[in-house]
């Protein structure tokens, strides 16, 4: 893969500080490994000093991921960072922890029998939704050659608002993805809109729970009932993924009530991103399939585990262990309530940031944190020289990165901001951000010309 350089000034080689350095060690090349060695502290403190131009984790209002851990996760973490997930045989022990957390939020996800299910960690919820479509393609294959029909033009249904892993999952897996248009009154997909792109090549419909680019739950309830009647008519068997990568460790503390999970018969599995609300660092995610049937036996794979076989199934092979005992320390450290808690902060974080943001007669908002901690906003249709974009600039002069981009297909006309709330983004840092909001709304709409803009807006956002 080529990559341009960043900054036609940049030198070849970059200069090495002498209070650091070993006497000869005046400069290293820029694009080259260098022939010789260095001291490690000379090695840590150029790195050390080139990281400070990342921005501030804290300030980072577009990511969902982890940016902050406990003290004790970290030491836990610095002690296993070695761990290799893969090898159960080396580490039998983290396996199976990584077995209980799988029948942990197969509990979570309100799983008929807990026991019966199957699952696996993952290197993210991209890689869990890979083995979700996997398994949905190589069941439906099973099926129709046991039928004497063909197999050559599978498809795969969600919404056009699905996160870019599913378009690649189409494109890797060669499956065509058939996108349900969102509207602004309806931004999720519909039962009628999946109903119409529904057919016999269907290997399966993919619902979001907590869709990234405004926080809303598609109706995994309605959606099953739908696929439910479809079936009792003599329409096509076709199951459901729910991708859950957010609202999997909100929806269960918060919204107890909300049938989105397992109780919904017709969803045969679920993936999440532990190292999202699930509060891991990168990179985690979790897939748990409601029965081992729904998992096709020829993806499975086995390996020794302490004197007999465990089941194992990933696309990569060696990755981390130690994000997988973060996790169980997380369940182990907060519980239930303690989930709720955290998860409650940052809705009420979000409930204010949408509520003042009201009442700024720029703004129109668009989703309020009902759902995810997570608001969405545009402006209003008067005349002015400057965007959301140039807001988005204007911000990140004071530190803050909150994105401006376009909505889907079909709504690719509307452009909104977004800010996620995840743990840490607390009420004091919203009020700091509304403060620096409304400074920069009033230096904009000072401008007698659009402000100038240095690169062009961006296409579409998929964080």
């Amino acid at each position: 893969m080529s990559h341009e350089h960043r900054g036609a000034s940049a030198s070849d080689e970059i200069s090495v500080n002498p209070l650091f350095a070993r006497h000869s060690e005046t400069t290293i090349p820029r694009w080259k490994i260098p022939d010789g060695e260095m001291l490690p502290e000379t090695a840590y403190q150029l790195i050390h000093d080139e990281l400070f131009l990342d921005g501030n984790a804290r300030q980072n209002l577009a990511t969902f991921v982890t940016t902050w851990m406990e003290p004790e996760a970290i030491q836990l973490y610095t002690e296993a960072f070695d761990k290799n997930m893969i090898d159960k045989d080396e580490y039998p022990q983290t396996a199976a922890i990584e077995d209980r957390c799988v029948h942990m939020l197969a509990d979570l996800w309100n799983a008929p029998d807990s026991h019966a299910t199957i699952g696996t960690s993952a290197v993210g919820s991209s890689e869990a939704c890979m083995l979700a479509g996997l398994a949905f393609k190589r069941r439906w294959q099973i099926a129709r050659r046991a039928e004497g029909k063909p197999t050559q033009s599978p498809n795969i249904v969600f919404s056009s608002a699905v996160q870019v892993v599913w378009e690649k999952f189409a494109n890797y897996w060669e499956v065509e993805p058939r996108y349900v248009p969102v509207t602004r009154e309806q931004p999720y997909l519909t039962p009628e809109g999946m109903l119409a792109a529904v057919d016999e090549n269907t290997i399966g419909v993919v619902a979001i729970l907590g869709v990234t680019y405004n926080g809303v739950y598609e109706p995994v309830q309605q959606l099953g009932a739908a696929l439910d009647d479809l079936a009792s008519r003599g329409g096509p068997d076709v199951p459901l993924h729910v991708d859950a990568a957010s609202g999997g460790f909100i929806a269960p503390f918060l919204d107890a009530d909300l049938e989105w999970d397992f109780r919904v018969g017709r969803v045969h599995s679920i993936s999440a991103s532990g190292h999202k609300f699930g509060l891991v660092y990168p990179g985690l995610g979790w897939i748990v399939w409601a029965r081992r049937d729904y998992l096709p036996e020829e993806l499975i794979f086995k390996v020794s585990y302490l004197g007999g076989d465990m089941p194992t199934l990933a696309l990569n092979f060696s990755r981390p262990g130690a994000q997988v005992l973060l996790q169980y320390y997380n369940f182990l450290r907060l519980g239930r309530e303690g989930y709720r808690r955290v998860m409650q902060a940052s809705k009420n974080a979000a409930r204010h940031l949408a509520s003042e943001l009201s009442k700024m007669p720029a703004f129109e908002v668009l989703t309020d944190g009902s759902d995810m901690p997570l608001v969405t906003w545009t402006t209003d249709d008067r005349p002015r020289h400057w965007d959301l974009h140039d807001l988005s600039a204007k911000l990140r002069e004071r530190g803050w990165q909150v994105p401006a981009y376009p909505m889907p297909a079909n709504l690719e006309n509307l452009t909104v901001m977004r800010v996620v709330f995840r743990n840490g983004v607390s009420l004091d840092l919203t009020r700091l951000l509304l403060d620096d909001i409304a400074a920069a709304v009033r230096f904009l709409d000072a401008l007698t010309a659009p402000p100038p803009r240095k690169e062009a807006h961006a296409l579409r956002f998929h964080h």
